[in-house]
């Protein structure tokens, strides 16, 4: 029989099972709070089997499935998840953790019921008895779906920012504070040369010239202080291989997140091309402006040469008349000389004008420049003996249409201006050669593109700066001392090649020399051969010849030359009376002496309508202007010859039987 307890033994016990009592209900509260806790944890929580048979789940867990506790407790991954491949990888995990008795880290892509996709970082931790066997597994899932679609999206757009640096033309950089590079892209290559990691760690300001640098750090190091943005910054960078590139910076400061300034980040962009083309703009600009110019004070000079010419026609034909009787040997004789002289002067210098004024293209022939380079050059050569002339003749050079005399005396300029510029004597470079224009080089000139003859005339000599070469082809300038040259010399040639439908220009840099060089165009005619010299002597005649002019000086003192050369003589004061005589009298009139330049009725007009009354009617063109090659084109309509004004009796003599007595 057993022994009956004390007592104090049921007393200890009562306390025992009362503690325990206690530690249970603890116990029962804390699995209440854990379950609480687990229940309204923000991740997914769950507790597996050996089977991998869902054994807990929270809510979080059910939502995630998009299942009720009914549809999840006790079954697998097989059974819930909603692709067999997302279950096989769950529970290939489930066992590698059961296997290796250690907790595994997982980030775990999967469909949701919604078919949408969702990314879950999980830890799984194995779970042991009281003898440490493991009995199964608890895990946790966050949902981190838009912290990894927000990495994706900025893996996107970074990827999306390396293609559009790398795929732009600009340059794309970020310096620090003390404006060091600290990142370039690869298009700074294309710009300076130079990769990316040989501008890292480097400034800006060390691929400029200096005084360029200086300019730019002074600029940016006020922006900086400021911490302003910066826009259209133009500086000029020296290229790894030496040559200066012109870059168009544009710069946004950055900042940390205190707002304190880390650098600057921006862009920079070549604009060489674009310089270039705007200085080229300006160049092209401003030789309009000049050709508008010269061809405003060339009308001016124009009509200055042809009143001048009439006067001098006035005083050469009276010295000339006057000289026919003069003895040779009495000091009167010398005097009548000496004007003659002087209207000789006079007329070159009117030549000076009216090649400045674009105006007397005269007897325009098919020339061999060659020929016309190698005789001009010869003379001038024998008279300057300190000159070394080099000549360099493209072979077989097309022939150009031009007024032999007035590219004569071109050349006399460009060479006395060579002269003039190698006051202890050098060499001088003549060139030809045939070329090609196109329109961007044609069209600042007002002339078409095509097939050009270039002349190159080239000295050694001081050499010009800019401000003497945007001046150079003005009427009246010069850098001789006053009274020591007109200043019509190269304005006079310049107007010379332009009425020839040419193009003219220098290149000079002081103490370097100086070339000319000259360009006209190509002919396809053939070289018209030049004519024996007539005797110099006055040729007489009996015919009837009809001079016009309407200048009463011109016709007193014609006449009077005329009839001492045996001719008889009818006058008209202008065009329209020249044809009315004509109509008149043109059975018995053998030539007709025109002026040009007369109102009203130009000469033109009165060549135009007489020769209406006689296909065959013979004249001889003659003034002292000619506009814009006005004389050429009477000249081509069939007029039979050109005398320009000042001429001397014995040059009126051969013209006329050089007309008449032509078959």
């Amino acid at each position: 029989m057993a022994k009956k307890p004390t007592y104090e033994e049921l007393e200890q016990r009562v306390k025992e099972l009362a503690k325990e009592a206690v530690e249970r209900r603890h116990a029962e509260e804390e699995i209440r709070t854990y379950r609480s806790m687990v229940e309204s944890a923000h991740d997914a929580i769950f507790f597996k089997d050996l089977k991998s048979r869902y054994v807990i789940t929270n809510a979080k867990t059910l939502d995630a499935f998009g299942l009720s506790k009914e549809k999840v407790i006790g079954r697998n991954d097989y059974e819930i998840m909603p692709t067999k491949e997302e279950a096989k990888k769950n529970i290939e995990d489930d066992q590698i953790v059961f296997k290796m008795g250690k907790p595994k880290e997982i980030t775990k892509h999967m469909t949701g019921r919604d078919a949408k996709e969702y990314w879950f970082q999980a830890i799984k931790v194995p779970q042991f008895d009281h003898k440490g066997n493991i009995v199964g597994l608890v895990g946790i899932a966050r949902d981190v779906t838009e912290q990894k679609r927000a990495e994706e999206a900025l893996l996107e757009s970074e990827q999306r920012f390396r293609s559009l640096v790398e795929t732009t033309s600009d340059w794309v950089w970020e310096v620090d504070q003390n404006a060091i590079y600290t990142y370039a892209s690869p298009k700074v290559k294309d710009q300076l040369g130079y990769g990316p990691q040989e501008v890292i760690g480097k400034t800006p300001f060390d691929f400029m010239p200096e005084g360029e640098a200086e300019r730019i750090r002074k600029f940016f190091n006020e922006k900086a202080i400021n911490k302003e943005p910066f826009y259209g910054l133009e500086n000029v960078n020296r290229h790894k291989d030496g040559h200066l590139v012109v870059l168009e910076t544009n710069g946004i400061p950055i900042f940390d997140e205190k707002g304190q300034l880390k650098g600057y980040r921006g862009i920079d962009r070549d604009i060489s091309d674009r310089k270039r083309a705007e200085e080229e703009k300006r160049r092209l600009e401003a030789q309009l402006q000049q050709a508008r110019k010269l061809e405003a004070v060339g009308t001016l000079a124009g009509g200055i040469a042809h009143d001048f010419n009439n006067v001098l026609m006035g005083i050469q034909g009276h010295s000339s008349l006057a000289l026919l009787y003069a003895d040779s040997g009495r000091p009167h004789s010398e005097h009548l000389k000496g004007i003659e002289d002087m209207v000789q002067r006079g007329a070159a210098l009117t030549k000076q004008l009216l090649g400045f004024a674009m105006g007397g293209k005269y007897e325009v022939r098919p020339t061999d420049l060659n020929e016309l380079i190698e005789d001009s050059s010869e003379m001038f050569g024998r008279t300057k003996k300190e000159i070394k002339i080099h000549r360099k003749y493209q072979k077989d050079i097309r022939p150009v249409e031009a007024d032999r005399g007035q590219i004569d005396q071109v050349l006399l300029n460009l060479y006395v201006n060579a002269w003039h510029a190698m006051p202890r004597g050098g060499d001088l470079y003549v060139e030809t050669s045939s070329v090609v224009l196109d329109e961007n080089h044609t069209r600042p000139f007002g002339v078409k593109p095509g097939n050009y003859v270039r002349i190159s005339v080239t000295d050694t000599g001081v050499g010009m700066d800019e401000a003497t070469q945007q001046r150079i082809f003005d009427p009246f300038f010069t850098t001789k001392e006053m009274g020591r040259g007109t200043g019509l010399g190269l304005a006079s040639a310049y107007g010379i090649i332009k009425n020839h439908g040419g193009i003219m220009n220098v290149y000079s840099k002081k103490g370097e020399g100086t070339t000319f060089n000259v360009y006209l165009p190509a002919s396809e005619k053939e070289v018209t051969i030049r004519e024996k010299k007539l005797a110099d002597e006055i040729l007489s005649g009996t015919e009837t010849v009809l001079i016009v002019d309407d200048e009463d000086m011109i016709l007193d003192v014609g006449e009077e030359m005329l009839k001492e050369m045996g001719y008889k003589v009818l006058l008209a004061r202008s065009g329209k009376e020249a044809v009315e005589l004509y109509r008149k009298y043109k059975h018995e009139i053998d030539l007709v002496i025109l002026d040009m330049i007369m109102p009203n009725m130009g000469g033109g007009e009165a060549y135009d309508t007489m020769k209406e009354n006689n296909p065959k009617i013979k004249v001889l063109l003659s003034t002292g202007y000619s506009i814009r090659g006005q004389a050429t084109e009477i000249l081509e309509r069939g007029c039979n010859g050109f005398i320009q004004k000042p001429f001397k009796i014995k040059e009126l003599s051969r013209k006329i039987r050089e007309i008449l007595d032509k078959q």
